[in-house]
């Protein structure tokens, strides 16, 4: 035998266990494993509804498919009485857990909703409350901004009014100045 024979025989012999996908005899029915691809061949043996199986190869001609039993024989079965993954009996547990873990996500998760509306309902408070403190600081800016536009108008006024009084005092005074009596000198001769 050459190599490449060799090769060729060892590929065909494990080409089965590397194509084979897992799968169950469907969940309703008694099934009759044959020898062969048809009802033709021999019945080997039953295998119960929803027993594992491994798929190894599907003949479409015959509508049969290969399977490995978990014992380890071989045999063919009605294609339709194959179906690929896991059977119910091992699924619906899954799937229960899977529903399980999915109730108790969202259980904490609405928990979390819950207790991020509560904060959200007391950081909105108070904004409402810092809003309203800062309407009333800008109202009593607006108030001290007026009195000191006020003051200072009010300090201007105020020394203009006083010039004015000063002004008027002097030009009063220097109208009056003439027309008080003067001391007279008092004459020495005597230079």
């Amino acid at each position: 035998m050459n190599k490449s024979t060799l090769i060729t025989l060892l590929l065909l012999c494990f080409s089965p266990l590397v194509l084979a996908q897992p799968g169950h005899i469907a969940d309703d029915a008694m099934v009759y494993v044959h020898n062969g691809p048809s009802n033709q061949y021999r019945i080997i043996t039953r295998i119960a509804s929803g027993s594992p199986v491994e798929i190894l190869e599907r003949n479409k001609s015959t509508n049969y498919t290969h399977i490995r039993m978990q014992n380890g024989r071989t045999g063919w079965v009605e294609s339709a009485s194959v179906d690929p993954g896991d059977s119910l009996s091992i699924a619906l547990p899954k799937m229960e857990r899977s529903l399980e873990q999915s109730q108790s996500t969202v259980s904490q998760q609405a928990q979390q909703i819950e207790g991020l509306q509560t904060e959200s309902a007391a950081l909105k408070k108070s904004n409402e409350s810092l809003s309203s403190d800062v309407q009333k600081l800008n109202s009593r800016i607006k108030e001290l901004q007026f009195q000191l536009d006020t003051t200072d108008e009010t300090n201007l006024m105020r020394w203009f009014t006083y010039g004015g009084l000063v002004a008027l005092g002097g030009v009063f005074f220097g109208l009056i100045l003439p027309y008080l009596p003067r001391r007279k000198k008092r004459r020495d001769d005597w230079f």
